[in-house]
Order: C-alpha cells, then structure tokens, then sequence
C-alpha cells in the first residue's frame, strides 16, 4: 500500500485580531521621559484592554493548533502536516466541534466589539485613538479558520514533456515522498523517546518533583500512537505497548510514595529508552 492510500496532507489556517497596536507617539514619550532612545523599547498598547471575549477566542485557538500538531506529523514544506488515514475521521470530528466553538466565541466577540471599543476609550484614556479600531465590517474579516486536506504526491504524472524528463519529475517526487515519511516517522519515535526520558529523568531522583500530567501525557500519547503510525512500524508499536505497560495502572501519587515502585519504573522507562535507541540510530 503507498503512501497516497495511507495518509493525507493537512493545512490548519486560523487569523485572528490581537487588537494590539504599536503606538509611536507612547514611544517617544518614554524614551524622552527615561532619557534614552526609541530604539531602546516599543510600547504596544492593547486596545481592547480588561475583555475576556477576545482572549477567550484566542484561547481556543492555542488549543485547535495544539490539538491539530498533536494529531499530525511534519511533512517538510512548512504549514503543512501529514494526516494519517487511520486518524482522519478521529481528528476531524474533534476538528469540527472545537470549528464550531471558536465560531461561537467569535461571534460573541462581535456582538460585544462597540461596547468594548467605548470601554476602552476610558481606560487608555490620552492613549485612545479612534483610528486605530477597524469598524465592525473590516473586523469580520479579521477572523477565519480553515482546514484544508490534500492528498499526498504521487508518481502518475500526465503532463506533456519529453520521457526523460518525465522520469526525472517522478524519480524527485518518489525521493521528496520517501524524505517526508522518514521524516514524519522519526518525529513519531521522538516524540515517545522524549516522553519516555522526561519520565525516566523525573524518578530516577526519588527528590525531583513531578506533576500528574508526566503519567496522562504518556498515557495519551500511547493511546494516540496506533493512528499516528500510518507505515503501521511494528518496532514503534512494540516500544509503544511497552511504555504503555510500564505505566498501566499506575497512578502518579503512587509514584510519588513508593520508593520501589519509582525506581522500578524508572528503571523500565530507561530499558526502554535503550532500546529505542537502537531504533533510531542515536
């Protein structure tokens, strides 16, 4: 099976307004007040200042992108990501829920925006500048989301040059294929080696201080693994079952006050890193 049968290539674009502004006129007063330059500091005032619905907008937005990065692998050409086929229908349900969300909250943001623009007047005070607020139209053109899915390059290319040329476009695309899925699958094995050491980092000191979400990211990224792995790599799946195993049932407080258990998961975990590491070539 190739790759174009495995997988997907994926584009998450999401614009918003910061309602942040440089303001020059601040600037200069400052570096005159402090006796210095203006190239010593920007003051980048906040428009909207004391408002929870853009911040909230922006909230859900760190969220999907975090979400869609989690969920996909790097493809090489930057902004876009590789969406496995086992992990399509998965995502993009999630996908159009938080959509939705983000929508939602970006309307309440609108039908708020005048009242805020007025609230704002009184607190920047000598600050408000009435040219620095978009009206009401140019704001709704100010926020976008999209989800834009491709399929992955093949070889079959009808286009009118000579044969060997021909040849030499599918010989560089099949290469640029292969590179991205090496590259894709080795973010795979890194993100689980980099998982395993924080954890074996963390209770190999019986005195170092970890937080609940060192087990449930593990635990999560196990459980995310098996649609990530599109080339379905038996050796990324076996290193996933053991971490898996490692920490299945295991609670965190249960980490935290039983010396034996620590050490010996931690000395599972670092088994584990050695052993990845001879998948890996580090």
């Amino acid at each position: 099976m190739s790759l174009t049968d495995r997988a997907v290539l994926a584009q998450l674009n999401i614009s918003q307004w910061t309602a942040r502004k440089y303001d020059r006129k601040a600037t200069q007063d400052v570096a005159v007040n402090f006796n210095t330059t203006t190239s010593a500091g920007r003051y980048n005032k906040s428009l909207l200042p004391m408002n929870d619905y853009l911040d909230r907008v922006h909230k859900k937005t760190t969220l999907i992108r975090t979400m869609f990065y989690h969920n996909t692998s790097p493809w090489g050409i930057e902004g876009t990501y590789m969406l496995s086929a086992k992990n399509y229908l998965p995502f993009t349900s999630i996908f159009r829920k938080e959509k939705s969300e983000w929508l939602h909250l970006v309307n309440d943001f609108k039908q708020n925006y005048l009242e805020l623009k007025d609230n704002a007047q009184r607190f920047l005070g000598g600050l408000y500048n009435e040219t620095d607020y978009p009206s009401l139209d140019a704001i709704d053109k100010k926020f976008s989301i999209d989800l834009a899915i491709f399929p992955v390059p093949s070889n079959d290319f009808r286009v009118a040059v000579g044969d060997e040329e021909l040849d030499e476009i599918r010989k560089d695309v099949e290469r640029r294929v292969m590179d991205a899925q090496a590259h894709a699958m080795n973010d795979l094995w890194d993100r689980l080696y980099k998982q395993v050491g924080h954890m074996v980092e963390k209770l190999s000191d019986p005195k170092a201080i970890f937080r609940d979400s060192m087990v449930e990211n593990a635990r999560e990224l196990c459980a995310l693994l098996p649609r990530l792995n599109f080339t379905d790599d038996p050796n990324l799946e076996t290193m996933r079952q053991q971490v898996e195993a490692t920490i299945s049932g295991h609670h965190p407080d249960a980490l935290r006050n039983d010396p034996d258990l620590r050490r010996d998961t931690a000395a599972e975990a670092k088994a584990i890193m050695e052993k990845m590491k001879s998948f890996m070539g580090v």
